[in-house]
């Protein structure tokens, strides 16, 4: 199993004007982000709305994803539910599509304490035939994953992994002081990559790959391999698209932006609207400053 480091696009779900998911536009931004030499790439996540599709759109995105990938990169699927019961069953689901990776995030508007969320995942690795990476992101689940429990959970033989995206650099710092051997904890936000890497982390799940892989790509790498001096470059360079990307709510933004770029129409699914005209415009302005030409 290749290990779970480097730049993976959380990719959008491009859906048709009439709001079904757009299959052929997937295909080809699974093709292009290959092609840009992108390291792994994450289906159904939360910038995938995975949340407002139903089990079996689930199901045919990320066969469709897996089908183009053809082996060429890991893949990555979203297995997330506030009920254990069915988060275990999407994980077995997803497993059998041929998926390499769960990414499985803390549950939702429950708000679980420590040992419920202990329990809850290793209910999800018990029943995980593929390596799981644990998603902590606390902005979006009320819940906090501390790090003596994400350490307690890597103890378990399918937990390989942490997608931290608490925007607590002491809190990341405290999992890498004391991961085990082989636990990967990568960043889950794009703008903390540069700190997380340079403090020991192993790569990045990304919003603004999406739009420029090729360019966080390259970040990622400068900062695995310890060229800091370059990665602060790119890092700045690419900042200001960084924040245009969370001017509103994700992946309202980042499908404005791939709409720019003509890959995908501009359509999400309530309660997420398209950006404002004023976000529309920081993004043009953004993707333009980051290389990106025709927008």
């Amino acid at each position: 199993m290749t290990l779970l480091q480097g730049c993976g696009t959380a990719l959008v779900t491009p859906f048709t004007k009439t709001g079904q998911v757009d299959l052929p536009a997937l295909r080809a931004l699974v093709d292009w982000q290959i092609a840009e030499g992108i390291d792994f790439l994450v289906a159904c996540g939360s910038t995938g709305e995975a949340q407002t599709m139903d089990e079996g759109e689930r199901e045919r995105v990320t066969a469709s994803v897996v089908e183009v990938v053809a082996g060429r990169v890991p893949v990555m699927s979203g297995a997330t539910s506030n009920d254990t019961a069915r988060a275990v069953d999407e994980t077995r689901r997803m497993c059998r599509l041929g998926i390499d990776y769960i990414l499985s995030a803390t549950p939702y508007y429950n708000k679980p304490t420590q040992d419920g969320l202990y329990r809850h995942f290793m209910a999800v690795a018990d029943a995980a035939t593929r390596p799981v990476c644990l998603y902590n992101v606390p902005g979006r689940t009320a819940v906090n994953l501390h790090p003596s429990t994400a350490i307690k959970l890597a103890a378990h033989a399918n937990v390989v992994g942490i997608k931290e995206a608490s925007g607590d650099l002491k809190q990341i710092m405290e999992i890498l002081r004391l991961r085990p051997q082989g636990f990967q904890v990568l960043s889950g936000d794009d703008w903390l990559t540069l700190p997380v890497i340079a403090a020991g982390g192993d790569g990045l799940i990304s919003v603004v790959s999406n739009q420029v892989p090729a360019a966080m790509t390259a970040l990622v790498h400068l900062l695995l391999s310890g060229n800091l001096e370059n990665a602060r470059s790119w890092h700045y360079r690419l900042l200001p698209l960084m924040d245009a990307n969370f001017l509103e709510t994700n992946p309202a933004p980042a499908k404005a932006a791939l709409h720019l770029m003509g890959r995908i129409h501009d359509v999400l699914r309530l309660p997420l609207l398209a950006v404002s005209d004023t976000t529309r415009s920081a993004l043009r302005a953004a993707l333009r400053g980051a290389g990106v030409a025709d927008v």
